[in-house]
């Protein structure tokens, strides 16, 4: 019984920093365009729309886990698929290495960590609906 209150907690904090730091990190590329990011000074108004449009976009993914987060029980399909969204960009940039070498280092633990923590969040993902249906 402990076990799985550990999971359910543990499953809810990390859906909820995962939700704060992307809307965060959204923000900051909402705000902050090409000067949000390390390497992109003279990228160009171009890049620096590309860049506000992706943090939106970003801004909402870190919502959506901040939804979940709230929900009771964490509703596992969502975690499934937001984390499966997070493991693809890290494949995106594993693509991006194979094709035109390695980025900025701070991209690279970016991808160390899209490509981690989905399955953590995997794993988890059904702790709080087995928690709930255990509990009727």
């Amino acid at each position: 019984m402990r076990g799985r209150v550990v999971m359910v907690r543990l499953l809810k904090w990390l859906v909820l920093i995962m939700g704060v730091v992307n809307v965060a990190i959204g923000a900051a590329h909402l705000a902050l365009g090409i000067d949000s990011e390390p390497g992109l000074g003279g990228a160009g108004v171009t890049v620096d729309s590309r860049e506000r449009f992706y943090g939106a976009i970003f801004l909402g993914y870190g919502l959506a886990w901040v939804w979940a987060a709230r929900q009771s029980p964490i509703p596992a399909r969502v975690v499934r698929w937001l984390a499966g969204l997070l493991l693809l960009g890290g494949v995106g940039r594993v693509l991006s290495i194979a094709i035109y070498g390695p980025p900025h280092w701070f991209q690279l633990v970016l991808m160390a960590l899209e490509l981690a923590l989905p399955p953590l969040y995997l794993w988890l993902a059904p702790a709080g609906e087995r928690a709930a249906a255990r509990a009727r």
